[in-house]
């Protein structure tokens, strides 16, 4: 893995926040709702707290 991809925010239609992900050639390669991005990030532990 290269390195942590750049997430952009949008707005849905309905007015949800969104996480856009883009590629190298600036393509969207995954878009996920704030709400559910967010809970994922909150889910899994960073490289200091599993070594503390």
């Amino acid at each position: 893995m290269a390195g942590k991809a750049k997430r952009t925010t949008h707005r849905s239609s309905a007015g949800k926040k969104l996480y856009a992900v883009r590629d190298a050639k600036g393509r969207f390669k995954d878009i996920q709702t704030y709400e559910r991005a967010h809970r994922a990030d909150l889910k899994r532990k960073s490289k200091a707290e599993k070594e503390s």
